[in-house]
Formats: C-alpha cells, structure tokens, sequence
C-alpha cells in the first residue's frame, strides 16, 4: 500500500471517504462527459457522470484502497483490481467500461500525477525492454506455453494469433484469418522452389499455407514457444506430403544462418524489445537474399512513442513494445534494407478482438477449469482493453515490405488484389483448420499471376 493511502486510510473515518470520493468524482469527471456513468464508492455513496445519455454503466468498488489505486495508477491496478473482484461491473459489462473510459479519455485532462507517472515511464522504455534470448524465451513462454486448449477456446480454427484482415466488419474471423493468410502471401511474391523464413511461426498456419504456394521450395517456421513447436510438429505430421517443403524448429532469429528468397514476421516484432531493433534488421538483412522480400506485421502506435500499459506488460506480455514507425524506419534504413509498401491496418485488430472476447465469454467454464476465475477475469480484462484500444486510442497494425533492390516488387499495388482474388476463387477452406487445401498446379498459377 502507497505511503498516501496508509495516511488517509490510518486516520480515516468520514473525512477520509470524502475526501477519497472528492478525488475520485474529480478525477472521473474531468473523463466522463458523455453517457450515463454510475459509481458507487467504497463508502456506499453514488457518484453520477455524464450527461445521462445512453445505457447505464454502474460500477463499484470494493474498499477505500482500490479506489485510491484506481485514482493514482489506473493504468496499472484498474485491471488488478477487476482480477481481484474489488472493482466490480454492477451493470454494463467490463467492455463498456472500457470503451467509456478510452473514448472519453482522448479529449480529457489528466492529473498531473498521471501525467508524470507517463512521462517516467516513456523515458524508461528503453531500458525496460532489453530482450536477449534468455530473456526472450522467458518472455514468451509466459504467454505462449499455456496450455493451447485455451487458445482453441477463442481463437479461429487455424489458431492464426494476430490480426485477421476483414473485408467488413460482419465477415467471419475464420474467412478473415484466411484472407489475412492470402494478403501476406501476395506482398511476398511467392514463387515455386522459393525458399520462405517465418520469424514466430506461432502453431504454423502462416507457413502451412505458404508451402502451398512454393512447390519444390522449403519453408522454415522459427519460435520459441515449446508448445507451439510441438503443436505446429504435430499438424506437419498430418500433412505428411508436405515434410519435404516445410521445417518448424524451436530457435531463436538471431542464431539463424543461410540466405531465405522471402522472409516473414507476424505478431513476433512486438517482443522484439525497443533496444534490439537494430539487431533484428540487420539480422534479417544478412537472412535476406539480395533479390528477396520481407514483410513485417507488427502493432504499431500512430502516434509518438510511448510506453507498454504496466498491466499488460506484467500480467500479459513481459517484454512486450509497441512501436511508433518513427522507431521502426530508422533501424531499417541502417540495416540496409528499404521500404517498398507501407499498409496501415486500422479497426482490422478491433473486429479480430471482439471475435476472440465474445467467443472467449461463451466459454468461460472451460477456460475456469483450465485454469481459474481470477485467470479468466484477467483474460477478459486482456481482450477487452486490446479491443478498446484498438478502437479508441493509437494503436494500428502495420503491414512493412522490405526489400535490397527497387525492382523485385512490381511497381502498382495489382499483384496483390489479383492474388488473392486468384486464390480466393480456387481454394478450398480446409474443414480442419490446418492449411487451405490447393493444388500445386492453381497455386503455382496463383504465383505468378
């Protein structure tokens, strides 16, 4: 507990609670201008905000000292507290909270203790975000090596764990994951006996789809995670006419030797770590042939740098940054490499979120008992806020074509629309989520069109 609560909360009684709830409506009110926002606060007493418009969002908190870490830290303890039932959802759902709060925030004045807590830690992202391959492995099996039945309570059949690319929002996640799938293989130009790394090659959906379009060629898909290596091995066992084209290996980029026709990175850079940025490029620079292509999706920030949520880099994602492309560019340029195609995907990861957080609140009892209802609760709170960010705040994903030479990637954007029209039309969904089922003879078709 904060030096402050302990003051506050040691010669509390009355004064105390109304000087607690004084900085809270003060807080909240400065957010909260629009809609109909209900809190009751610890001491029992209703706080309204907004201008009554809209559903009702009513919520709680347990004891003065959740409220007091709400007011000082939201930041970090509004999702501690919702994982620990001491900030409560009377009515309304977590998500509508969360929406609230993030579209109202984005005109509003912050406390200046809020501020200055930012601004420490922008200034510290540096140093906080170090990743070498110890680490990186820590890192990644925090998150990734949970056990992958969780992962099937929410995710497409495919298990694609990054952002899907939607035609409207009201297309399923499973023909938004394949179109996703489509869209990279048409930026990396592939082509028969290419040769393709995929860095964070997750379960191997990416790089299953891929060998179809390289026949004669090999795909190597890379991660760190042990349970996704084992699973990405396992599915490679089923497809056994394909163990000639593709290799999954449980290794780390930096390790890596040879030269690759195509290179890959989805939903890997933002474990990169700030401070290893240049040692990723220059890496996949020396991996790159020189006639070949990279495409990086990554998340991004539009706007300036700024820091990981502390929430989400302690409970979710240690290690993890999302990058503003100022950041990214620079490091770019010194590894030599230059850019070819920059697409900004925007609500794409929203629509791909609320996906996964309704599907994952249809089947909460399963999650509960592979875990327990404070995992879930957390799970939630992790979606939820993903997905209002994704929606309200800065966050996009960006979709970077690199390449050594101004003249292996055609000059007009068509070739990726004829792609995937060309695909589309001549695929069969695979009804058991491991790869599209194409001939050689239409995807090599599809290569070169």
């Amino acid at each position: 507990m904060r030096p402050t609560q302990n003051f506050i909360l040691r010669h509390g009684g009355a004064a105390a609670s109304a000087f607690s709830n004084w900085v809270l409506e003060r807080a909240l009110s400065r957010i909260v201008t629009r809609g109909c926002l209900i809190v009751t606060a610890s001491n029992g007493q209703q706080l309204s905000f907004g201008d009554g418009s809209g559903e009702k969002m009513h919520v709680s908190f347990a004891d003065p000292a959740a409220q007091w870490a709400f007011v000082i830290d939201a930041d970090l303890r509004l999702g501690e507290l919702y994982m620990d039932c001491r900030f409560v959802i009377e009515q309304g759902s977590l998500h509508d909270f969360l929406a609230m709060m993030l579209r109202e925030a984005q005109n509003a004045k912050h406390p200046v203790i809020a501020r200055l807590i930012d601004r420490a830690r922008t200034w510290l992202r540096i140093f906080r975000h170090r990743n070498l391959p110890a680490r990186s492995k820590a890192n990644v099996a925090h998150h990734y090596d949970l056990d992958g039945r969780l992962y099937d309570l929410f995710l497409d059949q495919d298990r694609q764990y990054s952002c899907a690319y939607f035609d409207s929002p009201e297309q399923s996640l499973d023909a938004a994951q394949c179109s996703k799938k489509r869209h990279l293989a048409a930026k990396l130009q592939l082509e028969p006996g290419k040769t393709v790394l995929d860095i964070g090659c997750g379960w191997g959906g990416l790089a299953l789809h891929m060998a179809r379009h390289v026949p004669r060629g090999h795909v190597l898909g890379i991660t760190l995670s042990e349970e996704q290596h084992g699973y990405a091995q396992k599915r490679l066992a089923e497809h056994k006419r394909m163990e000639a084209e593709i290799q999954f290996a449980l290794q780390d980029y930096r390790y890596l030797s040879g030269r690759f026709d195509r290179i890959v990175s989805v939903g890997m850079f933002e474990h990169v770590g700030l401070a290893s940025y240049r040692a990723f490029f220059r890496t996949c620079a020396d991996l790159l042939e020189d006639d070949g292509i990279m495409v990086l999706h990554t998340i991004g920030c539009s706007a300036a740098p700024g820091f990981t949520t502390p929430w989400l880099d302690r409970y979710i994602f240690p290690g993890g940054y999302i990058p503003a492309l100022s950041e990214i560019l620079p490091e770019i340029e010194k590894a030599g490499l230059a850019v070819t195609d920059i697409e900004v995907l925007r609500l794409h990861y929203a629509w791909t979120l609320a996906h996964w957080r309704k599907r994952f609140l249809e089947r909460w009892q399963e999650a509960a008992a592979l875990y327990d209802e404070r995992f879930c609760r957390m799970w939630e709170f992790y979606l939820a806020s993903a997905e209002a960010a994704f929606r309200y705040e800065d966050l996009v994903v960006f979709q970077i074509q690199l390449s050594k030479r101004n003249d292996v990637v055609p000059v007009t954007r068509d070739y990726i629309g004829q792609h995937e029209k060309a695909v589309a039309q001549t695929s069969k969904p695979d009804l058991e989520g491991a790869v599209q089922r194409d001939t050689d003879d239409v995807l090599v078709g599809c290569a070169k069109s």
